[in-house]
Order: structure tokens, then sequence, then C-alpha cells
């Protein structure tokens, strides 16, 4: 009689994938808000003036979040089509169009 076998153990995966188009409007859309220095002042306990920071920066960046925006969703249109879609490879991290 044969000995039995153990089953196979799955593993994790050991890599990830970050898309390079969302990671660069996130960043983009943090700058144009004011996100850094709002999340400052509310650690502080500042949270009226975290909000009031927020909504200036928003108000007065209007356009460039608006051109952000359409600029994402049109970068994400346009590379549906790449057949491999990675950019780049950098240890476990892939960063994807």
């Amino acid at each position: 009689m044969a000995p039995r076998r153990r089953a196979p153990r799955r593993r994790a995966k050991k890599t990830f994938n970050i898309s390079a188009i969302e990671a660069g409007t996130a960043l983009s859309l943090m700058q144009s808000t004011g996100a850094a220095s709002a999340l400052e002042q509310a650690m502080q306990g500042n949270i009226k003036g975290s909000l009031q920071t927020l909504e200036s920066s928003v108000q007065s960046n209007k356009q460039v979040i608006t051109a952000t925006l359409a600029g994402a969703f049109i970068g994400k249109a346009l590379t549906k089509g790449f057949a491999s879609g990675t950019l780049a490879k950098l240890g476990p991290i892939r960063i994807k169009a």
C-alpha cells in the first residue's frame, strides 16, 4: 500500500499590484486638497480648522482637481487596451497601468 500524501499547502501571494494612474491621481488630489496639513491640524485636536483648510483648498483648486480627475479617467480608458498592463516590477511590487 502506498503512503498517503499530504494536501498541498496554499501560500499567500508574495507580490502586490499598484495602479500607476490611481496612485498618481490620489497623490495629486492629496496635494491639491491640502490633506496633509488638514490631517496634521486634526491630529492636534483642531477639527474645525482642519475642515476649514480642506474647504478652502478645494474651493481654490477646483479647476486643478477637475483636470486631475478628467486626466485619470482618460488615462484609465486608454490603458484598457494594453495586453500585459505591467509598467514596471520592483521586487514584490508590480506597477500596472
